[in-house]
């Protein structure tokens, strides 16, 4: 085990679904042989929208019990919630009389997020990038996986450690660095190409839920959307515009473990009607034993609980002292 550390997390804000195991939660498992690791259940960011107490708390079990049935291991990983640990908040509030105004503004996830009505969005959502640093720089994490949509804030995350470090001339921060897996393609909303794939999405046609049986996903594949057209090498040019065609060859391509051009070639001049069956038997072989894994874990949420608990213990322990030191850094201990 090398002294890099990861931080890593996902809200527990609904049913994790096929885009976060491919794109997150199948890395985390492979991360965890060759890193520190830490996998918070980011549930102080869950708060940034209106959530239910109760079924934020489902939630949260459910998503521990997901990181266990896809193989996160409680003894190679830290696993914990991010509540437990006070020291996100502090420091997230140090962290906040570092960082500036204009580069919170420059937050891209934000605009898009408040949309049109900015001036009614909550300020948890303004001042989330923040949260995160503290997520990251509380452990000292060398080393962040981030997807595109994250980049920006591993950015910002940088910027701060590195004026803390200059305003209180010292090198306490290791600014970390971005792991962005290249073999890993973004998935898409099965219902809209162009939509990433995810938990708030209306329709549940639109996602594969990890808890799903083999009969919904086999229906849920089957009435993704396509196009009439056959599937050829020019998928992915850009002039071809055929989203939804290209997520369900990334989706393929990603569980197969081969490579687009593979794919096609394989698929060439067939039509998405073959092409869904077999899709459809890949993801049920993928996602099925971690389903059933997920509900043999919901059995006894004893095991959960004990297995949270002691992650934010150990957690807690290296959290207190980073922000111990960082108060007599800043002078307030």
């Amino acid at each position: 085990m090398s002294d890099k550390r990861v931080l890593s997390g996902i809200q527990p804000t609904g049913n994790l679904h096929l885009g976060n195991y491919l794109g997150a939660i199948k890395n985390f498992v492979a991360m965890q042989n060759e890193f520190k690791c830490f996998f918070m259940l980011a549930d102080l960011h869950a708060l940034t929208v209106k959530t239910d107490p109760k079924v934020l708390k489902e939630n949260i079990l459910n998503t521990a019990a997901t990181f266990l049935a896809a193989g996160l291991k409680s003894n190679k990983s830290t696993i914990f919630c991010q509540s437990q640990i006070n020291s996100h908040t502090d420091l997230a509030w140090i962290l906040n009389c570092i960082a500036r105004v204009g580069w919170l503004n420059r937050m891209t996830q934000f605009k898009e997020k408040a949309g049109s009505n900015k001036e009614n969005a909550s300020i948890g959502l303004y001042t989330y990038p923040i949260l995160m640093a503290a997520d990251i720089l509380i452990y000292k994490a060398t080393h962040v996986p981030v997807g595109d949509d994250q980049k920006q804030h591993l950015e910002l995350c940088r910027d701060i450690a590195l004026k803390f470090n200059n305003d209180y001339k010292n090198n306490y921060f290791t600014l970390p660095e971005a792991i962005i897996p290249k073999s890993v393609s973004r998935i898409m909303s099965l219902r809209n190409g162009t939509k990433k794939m995810s938990k708030s999405e209306e329709s549940d046609l639109s996602r594969i839920n990890l808890t799903d049986t083999k009969d919904v996903i086999s229906q849920k594949i089957k009435k993704a959307k396509t196009d009439n057209d056959t599937i050829n090498e020019k998928i992915f040019d850009k002039e071809s515009k055929r989203y939804e065609a290209q997520n369900l060859i990334k989706i393929y391509s990603n569980l197969k473990s081969e490579t687009h051009d593979k794919v096609l070639k394989d698929y060439n001049g067939k039509t998405f009607i073959d092409f869904k069956k077999d899709l459809s038997d890949l993801v049920i072989e993928e996602i099925i034993p971690i389903s059933n894994m997920i509900k043999k874990y919901r059995n006894d949420d004893k095991e959960l609980i004990n297995i949270l608990i002691n992650g934010s213990m150990v957690a807690n322990d290296i959290a207190e002292k980073t922000i111990f030191e960082i108060k007599k850094i800043v002078g307030l201990a």
